[in-house]
């Protein structure tokens, strides 16, 4: 194993963490299904087979280390068996969940397996609940262990060089399929059936026995219910045999292969972290991993002092790979006094304030080495003990899908022909570069074209900020939309030719309901202090996991009341229906475009989400009930939109507390993301709900749009 390669499966899974990530077909998805099939030599076994096996072996995996811990007495051995078990758990527990996150789509929105897939993950976050994910429950762990410093963002962590390159692995991978969740769909859920059903990765039982007060135990155990949901474990059975009914033995063979290749993991994992726990015994082992961890920096210098008659930089050049001479050879050394610490210069002088080492080495660096020291025999040679440290056991990464990752180019695709074909095209979550570099100038042109005039022209956002943010403001619109519903009530309502038009014309837009917010279903931003309201806006628009009040169902039973039965929204007859005007398209599929890039667009996504959550709210909801019921049909849609969206405790609240939270975190000063510059993105994307279509507005998209070409974003991968 190459450190080329540990550095690519780091890398593999720090990019699939990215929001916006973008992982390409061919080569990389083939490696990947390799991989899969690969720690599965003998084929799958049946479900029933493969539940009771992972239960069974997380039962007595979990007593092993339960053992470990026992037979470790010292407060010191536990403390540091509890540390490398939580660190050698985080890359998978941290991301608890996460290869579920792009299982919904604007193209299936309306499916009832799909939001039940959407309520597991909904808990698996925390919905509705800042920093109430199951990561961050592992997060605050590692807080409280004080091993958080590398773990957000998620990307951070692969650099942590205290966690072994074989903990990524399994996570990696499970990222990466998430990123393509149509190849990948009977994988992730087999995948997700495994760890559920093996609940508490059986390493953290050693951690959860020495420490059991310190943790919220119940969220970070993947098969432990919410209060207020049903046991995850038989959701996500009831799910698999959902899909397997619907799609058959290739579902069915996806499922089991995604659970067999969970739990072959795992295992390897767990053998190589109770190996890594097991070895950690000998202080000696800390001490050879503390040498590897600084052996490459420490190598520039200490050319000038010698050991047995080598540089203490050539000790160091070695000891990158091999820190066993470089140990022995202190250990005979005059830098320290075998069993007594307190009295050897390597820790009293060399790194004290006035020492020649001062800070090199951190405070739980000098725990390391005083314990080795007070370990090796006063009395025998220390040579013995000083050369026990063995290196590191950890399972294979993933090196062909690392390496089809980083070899590229990839096919870049086609781009849409028109809106129509970008609407179809865009009721996925994939897409190709081609396709990307066409979503950003859509968007680049959309936007350009809200800002046109934007100061002179009907702006309902004030031109600055306060820092009694938009609650105000917000009551003051909502009262408006109320007094002009009053002013308009003897106005003829529309006829019923016009209601039914407006109805269908409106459906490419209001069957993709939310869709601007689909980035926000991605795991670190799902809960994060803004994102986790967006995620709710989200969840509620898809009806919270229920049919019934799923918001594109609800919308197409008022079109079958007029008579109208349209194609599913995700097939090409759907966006080439005849009876939809073009210009139908382009507000929907902005939606789209800009949804896929929720950092990129931060500031304009939220001010999008405000106005259009407060745009019908006390005025427009309440004349169109009007128009509906009396043309005797269901009145469901607007009903239940003006309740959610309220200016109170409902989705217009939830928008203007984002945008509140972003603004007042940035700095008054002038300047790139400053709070002034800031916020004119945020009233861009307000009035992008409804931008300008004059003739000047139009040039400025264009002129934006032909900036957009020179730079295309591609924020997986480096184009070489």
């Amino acid at each position: 194993m190459t450190m080329e390669t540990n550095v690519a499966t780091r890398r593999l899974y720090a990019r699939a963490a990215d929001p916006e990530a973008y992982v390409p077909a061919g080569v990389l998805l083939d490696e990947v299904r390799a991989e899969l099939r690969r720690n599965v030599p003998d084929g799958p076994a049946r479900l029933d087979d493969l539940l009771r096996r992972a239960a069974d072996w997380a039962s007595a995996e979990g007593e092993r280390f339960r053992e470990l811990g026992d037979r470790t007495h010292d407060d010191e051995g536990r403390r540091v068996l509890v540390r490398r078990a939580a660190l050698g758990c985080a890359p998978l527990a941290l991301a608890s969940g996460a290869w579920l996150q792009w299982l919904s789509a604007p193209g299936n929105a309306e499916d009832p397996l799909v939001l039940r897939i959407l309520a597991l993950y909904a808990s698996d976050v925390g919905v509705g609940h800042p920093g109430a994910s199951r990561g961050d429950a592992y997060l605050d762990l590692l807080r409280r262990l004080r091993l958080s410093e590398n773990a957000v963002p998620l990307a951070r962590l692969a650099g942590d060089p205290r966690v072994a390159d074989g903990a990524y692995t399994l996570p990696a991978l499970l990222l990466v399929m998430s990123r393509r969740p149509d190849d990948f769909r009977g994988e992730l859920l087999g995948a997700d059936l495994c760890l559920r059903t093996v609940g508490l990765p059986p390493p953290l039982t050693l951690v959860r026995q020495t420490l059991p007060l310190v943790a919220d135990w119940a969220v970070i155990d993947p098969s432990t219910a919410r209060p207020e949901d049903p046991p995850p474990v038989e959701e996500c059975r009831a799910v698999v045999a959902e899909l397997v009914a619907r799609e058959g033995a290739a579902a069915e063979a996806a499922v089991l292969l995604g659970f067999s290749w969970a739990l072959a993991a795992l295992r390897d994992h767990a053998d190589a972290l109770h190996a890594e726990l097991t070895a950690s015994s000998d202080p000696a082992y800390d001490m050879a991993e503390l040498m590897r961890l600084r052996a490459r920096e420490g190598a520039v210098y200490h050319h000038g002092f010698e050991l047995e008659g080598r540089s203490l930089a050539a000790w160091l050049a070695d000891a990158r790979t091999d820190p066993s001479g470089l140990l022995a050879a202190l250990s005979r050394s005059k830098l320290l006094k075998p069993g007594r610490s307190e009295a050897s210069a390597l820790v009293k002088g060399l790194v004290g304030e006035r020492g020649p080492m001062f800070r090199v080495f951190s405070p739980d660096d000098l725990t390391v080495i005083r314990r080795w020291i007070d370990s090796l025999p006063a009395t025998s040679s220390p040579v013995e003990r000083a050369g026990t440290a063995g290196g590191r056991a950890v399972p294979a990464p993933a090196a062909g899908v690392a390496r089809a990752l980083e070899a590229g180019p990839w096919s870049e695709g086609r781009a849409p022909a028109d809106v129509r074909e970008a609407y179809h095209l865009l009721m996925v979550r994939t897409d190709t570069p081609a396709l990307r570099s066409w979503c950003l100038e859509y968007v680049n042109g959309w936007l350009a074209r809200s800002r046109y005039g934007m100061d002179g022209g009907t702006m309902p956002l004030p031109p600055n900020w306060g820092r009694e943010g938009l609650r105000p403001w917000l009551q003051t619109q909502h009262d408006r939309h109320g007094a002009e519903f009053e002013r308009n009530a003897e106005v003829p309502l529309p006829s019923r030719e016009d209601v039914i038009d407006d109805t269908v014309q409106t459906a490419p837009l209001t069957l993709i309901d939310g869709s601007w917010l689909q980035g926000f279903t991605d795991h670190e931003l799902a809960s994060s202090d803004i994102g986790h309201a967006l995620f709710q806006t989200y969840w509620d628009e898809l009806g919270n996991g229920l049919a019934k009040l799923n918001h594109p169902l609800i919308y197409r039973d008022v079109l079958k009341e007029m008579r109208v039965d349209l194609p599913p929204t995700a097939s090409p007859e759907f966006a080439r229906w005849p009876g939809f005007r073009d210009e139908s398209f382009e507000l929907p599929v902005y939606w789209l475009c800009v949804g896929r890039f929720p950092r990129t667009f931060l500031p304009e996504v939220l001010g999008l989400n405000l106005a259009m959550e407060l745009s019908g709210v006390g005025g427009t909801y309440r004349r169109a009930r009007l128009a509906l019921k009396r043309y005797g049909f269901n009145t469901r849609f607007v009903d239940i939109h003006n309740t959610i969206d309220n200016v109170a405790t409902g989705h217009s609240a939830w928008a203007a507390d984002a945008v509140d939270i972003l603004l007042a975190g940035l700095p008054e000063a002038p300047g790139p993301g400053s709070r002034a510059e800031t916020w004119e993105r945020v009233r861009a994307g307000y009035r992008s709900l409804n931008p300008p279509g004059g003739l000047g507005a139009r040039r400025a998209a264009r002129r934006a749009t032909r900036r957009s070409r020179i730079a295309p974003i591609f924020p997986f991968a480096d184009r070489r």
